[in-house]
């Protein structure tokens, strides 16, 4: 079959190692390969809807039936190829560490640039590959030439890992945090844009833009935010933590001086492994995190001088890029989108229940807030864990406050009826 063999022929890495991913060779994996090939017979939309297809991807994972996954917001599981491809390079990295470690995995490194480039829509030259977002927007936090004084804007809603470092930066270095809080959710580009630009100002040197909130899954317009920061001779940085694979975009097209993402998370790639960019003429002047022999070079790869790592984990990505390239990344956003609204439009058709998210792509893909009037978010979160084996996550955190639902591509919409059963059987207790 000629989708089969493309699909295999994706998997070089492997196929050089003298080994095929088991789940293609098995009836699941063939039954997956024959569904990728009918859905690109059909429209966009008839597909992001067509349930025995999305019911084929479920199966090239191996997600608990016991459990109905949605807290896909901290960490997404991994298809069967990409766990398969990381037992195959341990394996064989046991064989003779120094030698399958750094004579034959390590040379799969520039490839593997090239393909997370090719998918960032940036150059190779900028793209450093490492363990996580923390790491890869940590490099930069620390990296930069602040001195005392120097501001730095950003919101009470970003990530921990972030505002914690640019704290120790302020206690250390003397510079200023600038804090914007947001009242969530917006679907005002306006007021969003504003809320930044206010808080510039001659001394503004950096601002960090959180692309989407994480707490509740807001989309923030970072684009516009960075241009009129570019206007001002401020450098931007974007926490691209939960957006990469998410939904469609290019790097690039962000016009961020640096960005950084977590690949374990919307790409589905092994856990402990991120992605940083940094704009090529600012490479020179950013120190890397852990100190290479030139902390001055211009080659993006001094910020991965991290020494004995890891190499089954990092080449696994190569196989989470194969399966996303599959099921396409337009269709894996539409579909991504369509899982949220499909429940969030009953739930808010209910009494006494909101969804604290926009239902709109522009501002709102997968992620979900749930809120229900009279319960605090731990006693909603109990409710669907306790009564529906449903995993979720209660958050209060800076002015947002709700249970974060978050599906994947896995994700039936048979579990989320179960999810609509749930919060319609909780808000009549209240």
């Amino acid at each position: 079959m000629t989708t089969r063999r493309n699909f295999l022929q994706k998997f070089g890495a492997l196929a050089a190692l003298g080994a095929t991913p088991p789940f293609l060779d098995s009836a699941q994996g063939k039954n997956f390969l024959q569904s990728i090939e009918r859905i690109n017979a059909l429209s966009l939309e008839d597909s992001i809807q067509d349930e025995t297809f999305w019911y084929q991807v479920r199966q090239a994972y191996t997600v608990s039936s016991a459990l109905i996954n949605l807290n896909n917001g901290g960490v997404c599981p991994q298809p069967k190829v990409v766990q398969e491809a990381v037992e195959r390079y341990n394996r064989l990295s046991n064989e003779t560490p120094s030698y399958y470690m750094w004579r034959t995995l390590d040379e799969g490194r520039e490839p593997l640039r090239r393909r997370l480039a090719d998918l960032a829509g940036v150059s190779q030259e900028e793209v450093a590959i490492n363990r996580n977002s923390s790491e890869a927007l940590e490099t930069i936090i620390f990296g930069l030439r602040l001195q005392a004084g120097d501001e730095v804007v950003l919101t009470k809603q970003d990530y921990p890992n972030m505002i914690n470092a640019w704290k120790q930066r302020e206690k250390r270095d003397g510079i200023v945090l600038k804090w914007i809080n947001l009242e969530l959710p917006s679907e005002d580009k306006n007021y969003l844009v504003k809320s930044y630009v206010d808080a510039f100002s001659a001394k503004t040197k950096v601002v960090q833009i959180t692309h989407l909130i994480n707490w509740m899954g807001q989309i923030l317009p970072v684009k516009e935010i960075a241009k009129e920061a570019h206007k001002r001779g401020i450098e931007v940085l974007v926490d691209g933590a939960h957006t990469f694979a998410h939904f469609q975009y290019s790097v690039a097209d962000l016009d961020c001086d640096y960005y950084g993402t977590s690949l374990h998370k919307w790409l589905c790639a092994p856990f402990g492994s991120g992605m940083l960019y940094v704009k090529k003429e600012k490479i020179k002047n950013l120190y890397p995190l852990l100190a290479a022999p030139d902390a001055e070079s211009e080659d993006i790869r001094k910020f991965e001088n991290l020494g004995t790592r890891s190499f089954a984990i990092e080449q696994g990505i190569n196989q989470a890029i194969d399966f996303h390239e599959m099921i396409g990344g337009e269709r894996k956003e539409k579909r991504l989108h369509y899982l949220k609204n499909y429940w969030a439009e009953k739930a808010n058709a209910m009494p006494r229940v909101k969804v604290k998210t926009s239902l709109k792509l522009e501002y709102g893909c997968a992620i979900g807030l749930l809120t229900v009037e009279g319960k605090k978010p731990a006693e909603v979160s109990n409710f669907l864990h306790q009564n529906y084996k449903i995993h979720n996550v209660a958050i209060e955190w800076e002015n947002i406050k709700g249970v974060r639902l978050t599906p994947n591509v896995y994700t039936t919409t048979r579990e989320l009826d179960t999810l609509v059963k749930a919060i319609e059987q909780l808000s009549k207790q209240v």
